[in-house]
Order: structure tokens, then sequence, then C-alpha cells
């Protein structure tokens, strides 16, 4: 059902992205810096932003509207400058042959994800589509659902904060828009070239994103997870509501609210170092939790290993993993009654810019949970698990993918760090 958010709604939007975001999807330091400019009047003829059903989007077309690039990048941004020029690239584009672009369509669940569909949206006058590509963030494009549906990415605009436009565009070999083949090769094709375009000194290691143009019978195709903006919002208000202050209430609430299958991959710990490298529009590092009042050299540490988002989770007593993608890592931070603090963070929330883990995250209970994927991301040969199976030999991992459901419930499991 279409509903109408004001500013106030995207501080909690912002935070139950950043949960479902598997630690990355944007930090929420850069979704509040933009929400912080958002006020009627100047850059925004608008203070709200209305957001619709799949089923209700039939007035135009969709597109897929994004920040691609570094997170710790992004946090200096205070306008979605590029996403918003990028998504008027395509608009001009579309009217041009008569078309109209009625909607835009978050890429995946995340603080930066939501934020920046809704901000583009008040900016242009246009509606967010609930629901995303994902249900969670990912790494790269041939893990959304858009790819693995096999939609044309033609046009895609990358611009960057400056206001410089690139467009990629990868020719069919065959027919006007390609085979079916042809669209899941284009979308790695555009991401291997997008990366460089992002790095470069003019893109300053991110830019705005605007792709994969859908009518609404192709969006009723190429969007199934559907309704995450609202998961989203509902949960950010539970938090801010102080409904949710121990990981076992997140794991009793998700499954009750939404059908999310949620559970601890380690004892509720601390963070006891973490650190990361970003090259190439990407944040690489690695997170280690102890085990709470553990100080010993042999004390049971969680290892999550990120590339933006969180992909593996590592039990320094297992000696395979206890989570990875495409289930979401997720982290959770214990706020007991009357305390500040934030209980969600993303990779990118929790350092400083010189790699030292944040003080409002240090020494705070913290727990490890896995969310079993949507089932779609699981598909066995479908281009998204392949997509992360992908990635995670790039971090270490060359085996098969094992649900995160199995690899708590395995007798390996039950002698590692919980």
């Amino acid at each position: 059902m279409a509903n109408v958010l004001q500013r106030a709604d995207l501080e909690p939007l912002l935070l139950g992205g950043c949960f479902f975001g598997s630690g990355g999807g944007g930090t929420v330091v850069s979704a509040r810096n933009l929400v912080s400019h958002f006020e009627k009047g100047g850059y925004y003829p608008s203070d709200h932003v209305r957001v619709v059903s799949v089923d209700e989007a039939t007035e135009g077309e969709s597109v897929m509207v994004a920040y691609m690039g570094a997170p710790e990048a992004i946090d200096s941004a205070t306008h979605p400058v590029g996403p918003v020029m990028a998504v008027e690239n395509v608009r001009k584009r579309l009217a041009a042959q008569g078309r109209k672009l009625a909607y835009v369509v978050p890429p995946e669940s995340g603080a930066l994800g939501f934020t920046v569909a809704c901000l583009v949206a008040a900016r242009l006058g246009l509606a967010v589509v609930d629901g995303d590509g994902a249900g969670r963030a990912v790494p790269s494009l041939p893990m959304l659902t858009f790819a693995s549906r096999h939609v044309d990415p033609r046009p895609a605009f990358l611009v960057s904060q400056d206001g410089l436009s690139v467009e990629l565009d990868v020719t069919p070999r065959r027919g006007e828009g390609g085979d079916r083949q042809h669209q899941e090769d284009v979308s790695i094709i555009v991401e291997q070239m997008m990366r460089p375009i992002v790095a470069a000194p003019e893109f300053n290691e991110f830019g705005g994103l605007a792709m994969w143009v859908m009518s609404p019978h192709t969006l009723r195709h190429a969007l199934p997870i559907r309704g995450t903006l609202q998961r989203a919002l509902s949960f950010g208000r539970a938090l801010l509501a102080g409904e949710l202050r121990r990981a076992d209430e997140v794991v009793a609430y998700l499954q009750r609210q939404f059908g999310v299958r949620a559970q601890a991959l380690f004892d509720t710990g601390v963070i006891a170092s973490a650190q990361v490298d970003t090259t190439g529009g990407f944040d690489l590092g690695t997170v280690v939790i102890r085990a709470a009042g553990g100080q010993a050299a042999d004390a049971p540490t969680a290892t999550v290993l990120y590339q933006n988002e969180s992909l593996l989770a590592w039990s320094s007593r297992s000696a395979r993993p206890v989570c990875m993608a495409p289930d979401g890592i997720a982290y959770f931070f214990e706020v007991g009654a009357g305390e500040p603090g934030q209980a969600v963070a993303s990779n990118g929330d929790l350092l400083n810019p010189d790699g030292t883990l944040k003080p409002q995250y240090r020494d705070r209970p913290v727990t490890v949970l896995g969310l079993s994927a949507n089932p779609l991301l699981r598909e066995p040969g479908g281009l998204i698990l392949d997509s992360f199976m992908k990635q995670a030999v790039t971090l270490g991992y060359r085996g098969p993918y094992v649900p995160v459901e199995d690899l708590i419930g395995s007798p390996e499991h039950a002698g590692g760090a919980r």
C-alpha cells in the first residue's frame, strides 16, 4: 500500500537498512549526513517521499539508483548529486523516446541504499518502490535480481559527485536487446568497467549509478524480493522505541515479524581488533571479536571478513566458516536501559579514517548474527549464488556454499567460539 515518508522516518529507515545490509550497504554516518541536509527549499522541492509497492508502480517506468564505491569516501557527501544526475540522464533518454520515468528502485537493503533512493525521489518528484535486488547488501552487480532476471542494463550512467558523467554501453552480439546470456555477461562486464572508473581520481572512489530501466511488467519480474524498505523501517522503529536491546530479542522479533531466521554465530563478545584497506571502490577488511571475558592469547575469537559487505565469518575453533554469503552477517550491540549507544553498525561505521576502532564501539558487548538469505539468492547454479562463491574464493574460501542454519547445527560448530 502506498504511503508517505517524512524526514523523521529516515532515521529508523537507515538504522534498519544498516542491520539488514550485512555490514555493508553504506554507512550510518553517510546516510545520516545526507538526511541532515534533507529539507524543503534549495536542493529539495519536497520534504516527503512517496513509497509504492511493486504492484502499484504502474504509472511509468522504474530505474535502479545507487551510490557505488567505498563507504568511507561516500561519508563526505552532503547531497546525492551523482545519483540524482544519473537518474536525470535516464529520464531525459526515456523522454526522448516518448517514455515516462516515474519510480526509482533501491539496489539493495542498506542504510545508504534506501536513503539515496528516497532522497533522489524527493529531489526529482518520483516515488520509491518498496523492494530491492537482494534483501541484503552486495559487493557486485551480478548478485542482484535485476541481473539474474536478465533485465537489459542499457542505458547505464555513472556520474561523479562533481557531475562527470560516463555512459556504459555494451552492444549485444545478437538482436537489439541481446539474449539471456548476454544480459548476464553484461552485468559482469559493466561491474568490471565501473570499478576502475570509480577508483579514478576524478571520481574520488565513489559515484552515482542509474541502470536497469524497467517497465511495470518487467519490474514485477525483476523485483521478487519485496517489502524490504518497510521491513527496515519497522525494525528501525523498534530499535528506537527500545524494544530490541539484546540479541535474543532481535532473533525472536525477526522471526515473529518478518519470518526471517536469525541465529547467534558466537557468544556475545567485544571487538578485539579491526582493520581496513580502501582500494578500487571497496573497503577490504577484517573484524575480530573476542569472547566476553577472554584476555588470553588463546581466548576464542570470531573473525568477519568483508569486501564492503561481510561475506565470511569464522570461529577460531572451527575448520570451516560458520556463516557465508549470501546469508547475512549482522552486528548487534547490546544497549542497556537508559544507556546511550547505537545498536547497529556497518563495517564502515566501526573504524576511524586512520583505521582505529571508534570509541563508541570499544568494549561494548556485541553479538554477530547470521541471517538466512532469501531462497532466490541460494539457487544452485544461479548467477547470484555463483557470484557470491567467486567472491568467497578471493577471501580464501574454496569450499561449497553451506546455509548458515546447517553450519550452526553441525557438531563442529558446537565446539567453536560459542
